[in-house]
């Protein structure tokens, strides 16, 4: 007499949605892991690459001042838009001029001292732009911000359904803390797959919702329910009727995170006869000098590294923004381009909870916080990610018939698993994308299911 069939477990209906999230996340997380590795050593990396164009003798002469370097790279690149300006960090830093030339944005390094050029580079074509670019977008602009951004909530999908799969079936405690390395085979492989991933899991779910927070859709509503301001910080401030995040693109940063929902100043002065002027100049006679800026920086105790962006059109504002190692040296000013007045002055001190945490996990996964240490932790959980997505693979590999995709069976009788049915479904409030996406692979999984029943009638 045979003996009963053996229910199905839910074991198989969690392996069958870690298969479909793995063969969808895993070539992302590659990426996004092998990029991030990239950019956490930029400081070391453009030392390496560009070091004659960041360094200058120290010397004991007075800096030039930020006008006369902005003319000097004026006869240089005549007719040339000046985007932005970085004086020197430090006494051995050489200064910073961003211009639109002939269609190319430019990075100009200027001796602040002799007042000579030292070269330029392509500020889109530089390795840490392209890796930006890569990193964030997939060199595809909203399209690819959209699929990283998927990728990465459905990798929060995947952990979960990862640590289901982790907790021990009838093998020893110990095994599931350390792999049986005698083991040998796919055993040995699941092992060093399971293993490492619940090792790595908080810290490869700190690294998705902190790199979620930059993204165009999750990141940006993320931002509008969270990063708030009192809104009598503008109450006697001309408001222009755009945010504060259109001046930032995937390679430039101009403002934080913090301050992206905040809306943008608008110049105004005594100088409204000057508002039919080009708008792809770069200063109006009427405007402030660059200098007085750079002077209100300093007057204003802005630390050391920072960046002023030049106004956009007649309205447009001064912005002085900086991103230290340290979050709580954040500092963002507007400033109004012909009277010299700011209109605006947001501190770490001005941003609530939530805010000030997205800023430290952004200083993190930078590996900006705490130096090279930061950089080794966040390297090691890069390769993590990747040893995670590689050991997969090649599990698959190991299991799937030839010729087949190696879907793991979903058995028909299988009843609802009401526990993982909320939880998808949270997920799916939490992360619209993975709810939509949620949905369509439904569908699609049960087209493929009746696919062969319609083949063999």
């Amino acid at each position: 007499m045979s003996s009963p069939r053996k229910t199905p477990t839910f074991y198989t209906v969690a392996w069958r949605w870690h298969f479909f999230a793995g063969l969808f996340v895993v070539p992302f997380m590659l990426m996004l892991a092998c990029t991030g590795i990239i950019y956490l050593f930029k400081p070391q990396l453009d030392q390496w690459m560009y070091g004659e164009l960041l360094n200058v003798p120290a010397s004991s002469q007075p800096m030039h001042p930020a006008d006369h370097l902005a003319g000097v790279v004026q006869q240089r690149y005549p007719g040339a838009a000046l985007l932005k300006y970085q004086p020197p960090a430090t006494s051995t830093s050489s200064s910073k001029l961003v211009i639109r030339h002939q269609g190319q944005k430019l990075g100009v390094y200027v001796d602040p001292y002799r007042a000579t050029l030292l070269g330029s580079l392509d500020e889109n074509s530089t390795l840490q732009a392209v890796v930006l670019k890569l990193h964030g977008e997939l060199l595809m602009g909203k399209s690819g911000d959209l699929l990283v951004e998927l990728a990465a909530s459905w990798g929060v999908v995947l952990l979960v359904s990862g640590l289901y799969l982790w907790w021990p079936r009838g093998r020893g405690k110990l095994a599931v803390f350390w792999p049986r390395l005698s083991a040998g085979g796919r055993t040995l492989w699941r092992d060093l797959h399971a293993v490492t991933g619940f090792w790595g899991v908080l810290f490869v779910l700190f690294m998705l919702f902190s790199g979620l927070t930059w993204t165009g859709f999750w990141g940006e509503k993320f931002a509008a329910v969270w990063s708030q301001f009192p809104a009598q910080m503008w109450d006697d401030v001309p408001k222009s009727d755009r945010k504060a995040l259109t001046l930032n693109s995937t390679e430039d940063k101009v403002v934080p995170w913090a301050v992206e929902q905040t809306p943008l100043p608008r110049s105004t002065g005594n100088h409204a006869e000057h508002n039919s002027q080009d708008a792809g100049s770069a200063a109006s006679p009427a405007s402030i000098r660059l200098q007085q800026v750079v002077d209100l920086a300093k007057a204003r105790q802005v630390v050391p590294g920072y960046a002023i962006s030049l106004p956009d059109g007649p309205e447009g504002v001064y912005t002085i923004s900086v991103f230290p190692n340290d979050p709580r040296h954040e500092a963002t000013l507007h400033v109004d381009q012909y009277s010299g007045k700011v209109l605006a002055d947001i501190r770490f001190k001005d941003y609530a909870a939530v805010p000030k945490a997205v800023e430290f996990g952004v200083a993190l996964h930078e590996g900006k916080f705490f130096g090279l240490a930061n950089q080794l932790l966040m390297l090691t959980i890069c390769l993590l990610i990747i040893f995670s997505g590689i050991s997969g693979i090649i599990m698959w590999i190991k299991r799937k018939p030839d010729g087949k995709l190696g879907v793991p069976a979903s058995p028909a009788d299988t009843p609802l698993w009401k526990t993982a049915l909320i939880l998808m479904l949270l997920l799916g409030v939490a992360f619209p994308l993975v709810g939509a996406s949620f949905l369509l692979v439904l569908a699609l999984d049960a087209l493929w299911q009746r696919l062969p029943r319609r083949a063999a009638a």
